[in-house]
């Protein structure tokens, strides 16, 4: 079983090893790492599989010395998030606060905290980086060496991953930021400053979705002139439609289907160069790889995986999963491996946690395909420029936004997200201390 050979792997850990120089493993605040007296802070916990909900708990402090508290004002639900909805993430225990992506006013600052001040507004990154180790100078700041000290990841990969916000005991065990506090180790390393100019509804998506699609686009290498496809119609994948344009790609092609069709005229109507293809209605007989090659006369050159291994096409794999064969499925990339040009790229920026089954390895080494692991983006290498380019007008996050909702009904709308319907598309959960809806963004939509 997959899980079975991923706690065997403990015993064998290999790669960098010791112990974090950060405090790790506090997924909520009812402990000695949040206030015990005086302010209560809400915030959202995983309660079981499918099932979230808020709660009060402690509100956060500073614990090293380079922490920085962050008075939540913008948070949202990330397609990744709802792996750990549905329980398949290792280590999520129950309690858990979740959400790694959020931007907020800084509240208070550790003593070795020197960037930055109380009042002024920042977006957090998701991955939680040190700034100092081998991996962050070389601007590798997902891969830190000193944030994550989780024997069983790194036994699993072979080396070490960096914390994470929100995302379960495997990645640090860090509270989330679907709150309305937050506490952020090497705050000087892990935060961007707004400008003034730039509202939240824009800046909050550089903590992961922007920044994720960018890092998808130019780490696999879209060049002038590419014929691009890109699986998953979901805020990831439109805006690596976006950024495949913006690097001069000369056909996208975005491929979805089943609950997630909708999606499809949702970019269309954003972005109509773009082509797509719903799985769901081709021909008899035809299959996501063999038509992709027949519209493209076997010439595309780039595939971008913006699914994750969670969702099974086949009665196999799905089967496979539910006894535990297999964490994640591989029809996804296999059909890319047979869709690619031979020497073709591809790239996978969906979520894979573990171990698959049938992998078409090769097809992969006859044909020559590049397969590229993009990894967990590694936002602050990009965050400056992006800013800047949103600034300047060049990137429009709120051409994936639908709705803003309040953190109070955050059990609705991950049921919303998960269900893939109701027009719901990439959202802004507002809290308490957040500023009124930005006219160029949506207004509030309350759920009853």
């Amino acid at each position: 079983m997959a899980a079975t050979q991923a706690a065997n792997l403990v015993e064998k850990a290999v790669g960098h090893s010791g112990t974090a120089t950060v405090t790790t493993d506090i997924s909520n605040y009812n402990n000695e790492h949040g206030v015990e007296t005086g302010e209560k802070i809400r915030a959202t916990v995983w309660q079981g599989k499918n099932s979230v909900g808020i709660v009060e708990m402690p509100k956060p402090r500073v614990v090293d010395a380079g922490d920085v508290i962050v008075r939540v004002t913008g948070s949202t639900v990330c397609g990744s998030d709802l792996h750990l909805y549905h329980g398949v993430i290792p280590q999520l225990q129950k309690g858990d606060v979740l959400g790694h992506e959020c931007c907020g006013v800084i509240e208070s600052v550790g003593p070795e905290s020197t960037k930055y001040k109380p009042g002024q507004r920042v977006v957090v990154s998701f991955p939680i980086a040190c700034g100092t180790c081998k991996r962050c100078k070389a601007q590798l700041y997902s891969q830190c060496e000193n944030t994550n000290e989780n024997t069983i990841t790194n036994a699993m990969y072979g080396k070490r991953t960096a914390g994470i916000f929100g995302y379960s005991h495997f990645t640090g065990g860090f509270a989330g930021g679907q709150a309305e506090y937050l506490r952020v180790p090497y705050g000087d390393v892990n935060l961007l400053p707004i400008p003034d100019d730039v509202p939240d509804e824009k800046a909050l998506f550089l903590s992961d979705v922007i920044s994720t699609s960018w890092h998808c686009v130019v780490d696999t290498g879209v060049n002038k002139g590419d014929i691009v496809a890109v699986w998953g119609a979901g805020p990831i994948g439109q805006m690596a439609v976006d950024f495949a344009f913006y690097h001069g790609a000369e056909r996208v092609i975005l491929i979805d289907g089943g609950d997630g069709a909708w999606r499809l005229e949702y970019v269309k109507s954003k972005l109509p160069k773009v082509e797509v293809i719903d799985f769901t209605n081709l021909p008899k007989g035809e299959s996501v790889s063999s038509h992709l090659r027949k519209i493209t006369d076997h010439n595309l050159d780039v595939c971008l995986e913006c699914v994750g291994g969670e969702y099974a096409k086949g009665w196999i794999h799905f089967f496979e999963q539910m006894v535990g064969a297999e964490t994640d499925t591989s029809e996804i990339v296999n059909e890319m491996i047979t869709a690619v040009r031979p020497f073709g790229r591809v790239g996978l920026t969906g979520v894979y946690a573990g171990y698959t089954n049938h992998f078409n390895i090769g097809s992969l080494m006859q044909t020559g395909v590049r397969l590229i692991g993009n990894g967990q983006a590694p936002v602050q290498k990009y965050w400056g420029d992006l800013m800047n380019l949103i600034q300047k007008g060049d990137i429009d996050p709120l051409r994936m936004v639908s709705h803003r909702f309040r953190l109070e009904d955050i059990d609705k709308v991950y049921s919303l997200f998960n269900e893939r319907n109701g027009g719901v598309q990439k959202v802004y959960l507002e809290t308490r201390h957040s500023a009124p809806a930005a006219k160029e963004g949506p207004q509030l939509t309350k759920l009853e």
